[in-house]
C-alpha cells in the first residue's frame, strides 16, 4: 500500500493525484480533507480540517514549520488519523502533495517520503527541512524551462517530469467548423484566479470582435477539454494544473498569476514568458489593453508547448513513486 496525502486548497492537487495514481503499480490510499467520491484510490482516509481553533497561536513553531497552531483540535485529530493509518497499514511510501508537517510525520514513523515540489522561492526553514527529509522530489515541470537555483542543492533526488495534465492522453475535439470571431476562454480555478465574471462581461462589451467564454467563475465545468479545444486564446491563472492543461491543448495563452505564497504563480509565468510559451501579465489588465495581449498571444507558436512535457508526465511521476516504494524495506510485523 502507498499513501497519498492531498492538500485541500483548490482542485489541482486532487486532479494531479488522480492522474498519477492511474499509473501506479501499488494500491493507493488517499489521505485528505477534500471530498473524494470516485474510484481513483483503493481507500480514502477523511481528515479533519486543521484550522478549527478560535484563535491561531504560534502556527509556525517559531519558524520551523508552516502550520501547527497550538491548541487546534482539528490539527491534532488530523495528525493522529495519519499516524493511526500508518501504524495499521505499514505503507511502502507516502506521497505528500503538499505539507511539510505530514512529510516529517511520515518520516518520523520510518516511512519513505516522496514529496511534490512547487515553483516559487522556497528557501525558508520549513521547505529546507522537507526537501532534505524526502527520499525523492517530483517537480511537475521541465527543467529546461524552469530551473530554480534553490532546488539545485537537491539535484540527486529531484525528478523533473513535465507538466501533469488530466487531458494529456485526450485527442483534440473538433471545432465543428468554427470561424468568424476568435474565441477567448477565461479559466479560473477552484482556489480562485483573481478575476470575476463582471470583469469578463466588461471585456466582452468593450471588445465584441472576440467571442468571450468563461469556465470556473460562476459556471464550473467538470470537463474543460472541449472548451479548451474550441478556444483561440486561453486566459488563465498560472496554477500548475491549469498550465499543464493549456499545454496539453497547445493553445495560445495569456497568464495572470494569482497571489499565492512564495510567489509560486509569478515564478511560473516568468519562466513561461521567457521561454516564449505564453504572454504573462502581473495583474488583471485594463479593459483597453486586451486586444494587444490577445493578438500577441496569437503570434506565439503553440507547438512550443511541447517543451512543457505533458505527454507521459503522470507516468514518469508514478515511476519515481514505484521505485521509492519498491526499494523500501517493509517494517517487521
Amino acid at each position: 500500500m502507498i499513501g497519498y496525502y492531498i492538500h485541500h486548497h483548490g482542485a489541482g492537487h486532487l486532479l494531479r493525484a488522480r492522474s498519477i495514481c492511474a499509473h501506479l503499480d501499488t494500491p493507493v490510499t488517499a489521505l485528505t480533507s477534500l471530498p473524494v467520491d470516485d474510484t481513483s484510490f483503493e481507500h480514502t482516509v477523511a481528515l479533519a480540517a486543521d484550522n478549527l481553533a478560535p484563535t491561531v497561536a504560534d502556527p509556525t513553531a517559531n519558524g520551523v514549520l508552516h502550520w501547527v497552531p497550538k491548541g487546534d483540535d482539528g490539527l491534532r485529530d488530523r495528525m493522529a488519523a495519519i499516524a493511526q493509518w500508518i501504524a495499521a497499514e505499514r505503507p511502502r511510501a507516502l506521497v505528500v502533495d503538499v505539507s511539510v508537517e505530514v512529510a516529517v510525520l511520515a518520516r518520523l514513523h520510518g516511512i519513505p517520503v516522496v514529496t511534490m515540489v512547487l515553483p516559487g522561492v522556497r528557501t525558508d526553514t520549513p521547505h529546507e527541512l522537507v526537501h532534505r527529509t524526502a527520499d525523492a522530489l517530483i517537480a511537475a515541470w521541465p527543467r529546461a524551462v524552469y530551473d530554480p537555483m534553490w532546488l539545485r542543492a537537491y539535484a540527486s533526488k529531484t525528478h523533473y517530469i513535465g507538466g501533469i495534465s488530466r487531458f494529456a492522453a485526450r485527442r483534440p475535439v473538433s471545432r465543428n467548423g468554427a470561424g468568424g470571431r476568435p474565441t477567448v476562454l477565461v479559466v479560473s480555478g477552484a482556489g480562485g484566479g483573481g478575476f470575476t465574471a463582471p470583469m469578463i462581461r466588461d471585456c466582452a462589451q468593450r471588445h465584441p470582435q472576440y467571442r468571450w467564454r468563461t469556465a470556473g467563475l460562476d459556471d464550473w465545468v467538470d470537463d474543460l477539454w472541449p472548451d479548451l479545444c474550441a478556444a483561440d486564446v486561453v486566459v488563465s491563472h498560472a496554477g500548475q494544473g491549469a498550465v499543464a492543461d493549456i499545454a496539453a491543448a497547445a493553445k495560445p495563452a495569456v497568464l495572470i498569476p494569482a497571489d499565492r505564497p512564495f510567489d509560486e504563480q509569478h515564478a511560473t509565468t516568468t519562466a513561461l514568458a521567457e521561454a516564449g510559451l505564453a504572454v504573462a501579465v502581473d495583474g488583471w489588465p485594463g479593459v483597453d489593453d486586451w486586444p494587444a495581449l490577445i493578438e500577441t498571444a496569437r503570434t506565439l507558436d503553440p507547438e512550443r508547448w511541447r517543451l512543457w512535457g505533458t505527454n507521459g508526465a503522470a507516468a514518469r511521476a508514478a515511476s519515481v513513486i514505484d521505485r521509492v516504494a519498491g526499494t523500501a524495506s517493509r517494517p517487521a510485523a
